[in-house]
């Protein structure tokens, strides 16, 4: 017999199920093709990279250091190895600091819930990933504030009113209250749009207001910059920004991140960031994963797979004839194609999986309601042939889509232009038209039928 706690789960797990949201652990074939891992530069399998990580490895003593870290890195965890790692890494990212962390949502949860002082301010994309979230609940800031996605006016109201407050409360204190600070937290490439921050046009909008950026550069790590250091570099604002978060586990196909940035934060979060604090740290192997992708990095052994990537990118983009607003407005290695409803995006992606390429629903509530989306990743790996069968699977699966739709939807009445009808103005808007963006007759319409999991001859050769 279940007990109530039991009954209580299986029920809300019933519910998710019937709103085509149930998750569920499951193993990807060998044999398909990736297009949904963040493996973009396919390190994750890459024999320099081996090569490179066993050498390093083979370089240690015998039992020295041990295979794990042994405990929290405040206690027995800490080391030579890592500290000189967060060198490299800190070096490499020009910064002052660096703080290695078990993983990106550590390193948020320990920013965000510790270094906002009482009353501070937390602006926030709106889009900022979940980790952000899950720091500034337990966060002393005083105002926690979602601006609109990449919305550089909205920022802008934001930041006149908090100092047009601190200015009012100034006014009538008999003490002279210090100016909260405000922290504006952003990502440079967003994980499920794949589109980029305006971030020269930010960080512009914040000096005047003293306001301290912070840039999760998860999915830009590697790909975007000099040698892959990231967005923030690419565009000459590394002196600009209080704090970047690099991870190593997308990329960099290792475990963790760091957070780089002025060596007083970092001390500061050796002191109160509680991830760091209470967990064990993560172990030597992975140490010496993240040092053997970080000398790839810095040798340029990357670049070509950089470019790889961004060929693939344009061509993706160049090839794909469907209505332009379901296509993510995306340079990066992320791309996706938006649909309105949990169960088309879930169709979607099983009709791919089918044919053998890996392609992953992205649902509500993980994205907006009427903007859920099959999410696509580029990566160096992929071949032109994938991306063109890709292509054309997902072009007749919304062509037939679309056909059906227009089948089972009620017959509405047809009026000739010419025909006049006298109409109220509470009707007027039920009759205002809508058109639909058609689709490109430069491919010959596909039936699902007629395709196959083996890669198609590609139609076009813009490589």
């Amino acid at each position: 017999m279940r007990s109530q706690i039991e009954g209580q789960l299986k029920a809300q797990l019933e519910s998710r199920k019937t709103r085509s949201l149930l998750r569920s652990l499951v193993v990807i074939p060998e044999s398909s093709a990736d297009f949904s891992s963040n493996d973009f530069l396919g390190l994750a399998r890459n024999p320099a990279l081996g090569s490179r990580f066993l050498k390093e490895l083979a370089s240690f003593p015998k039992h020295s250091p041990p295979l794990g870290s042994t405990g929290s890195r405040l206690l027995d965890g800490n080391s030579r190895y890592a500290e000189d790692l967060e060198v490299i890494i800190a070096n490499f990212h020009h910064a002052e600091a660096a703080l290695i962390f078990n993983s990106g949502f550590d390193a948020n949860v320990g920013f965000f819930s510790s270094v906002p002082q009482p009353g501070d301010v937390i602006l926030y994309d709106e889009y900022i990933h979940a980790s952000v979230h899950d720091g500034m609940k337990v966060s002393r800031a005083g105002v926690k504030k979602a601006f609109l996605h990449n919305d550089l006016h909205h920022l802008a109201e934001l930041l006149q009113n908090i100092r047009r407050e601190d200015g009012e409360r100034a006014a009538v204190s008999s003490e002279s209250p210090k100016e909260r600070n405000i922290f504006v937290a952003v990502e440079s490439v967003y994980s499920m749009d794949g589109d980029t921050a305006p971030l020269r046009e930010i960080v512009d909008l914040l000096e005047p207001h003293g306001a301290h950026l912070i840039v999760d550069e998860a999915h830009a790590t590697g790909v975007y910059g000099l040698h892959g250091r990231g967005l923030v570099n690419e565009l000459g604002l590394e002196s600009r920004v209080f704090a970047r978060l690099h991870t190593f586990s997308k990329a960099l196909a290792s475990n963790g991140a760091a957070l780089v940035g002025p060596k007083i934060l970092k001390d500061y979060l050796i002191n109160y960031a509680r991830p760091l604090i209470y967990s064990t740290f993560t172990s030597f192997s992975n140490l010496a994963s993240v040092k053997s992708a970080y000398e790839m990095l810095i040798s340029g052994e990357t670049v070509k797979l950089v470019e790889s990537v961004r060929g693939l990118i344009t061509y993706f983009r160049s090839n794909i004839q469907i209505p332009e607003h379901m296509l993510l407005p995306s340079t990066s290695p992320i791309q996706g194609i938006i649909m309105d409803g949990n169960a088309k995006v879930n169709a979607l992606s099983q009709q791919l999986i089918r044919a053998g390429l890996n392609v992953k629903p992205i649902r509500f509530p993980t994205v907006p309601k009427g903007k859920e989306r099959v999410r696509i990743c580029l990566h160096s790996h992929n071949t032109q042939e994938q991306v063109e069968q890709l292509i054309q699977i997902v072009q007749a699966w919304i062509q037939e889509d679309r056909a059906t739709m227009s089948v089972t939807m009620p017959a509405i009445l047809s009026i000739s232009p010419s025909t006049e009808l006298p109409v109220t103005e509470e009707q007027k808007p039920s009759l205002q038209s809508t058109s639909t963006p058609s689709l490109s007759s430069s491919r010959p319409a596909l039936s699902m039928s007629t395709l196959s999991a083996k890669p198609v001859r590609p139609l076009h050769s813009k490589l």
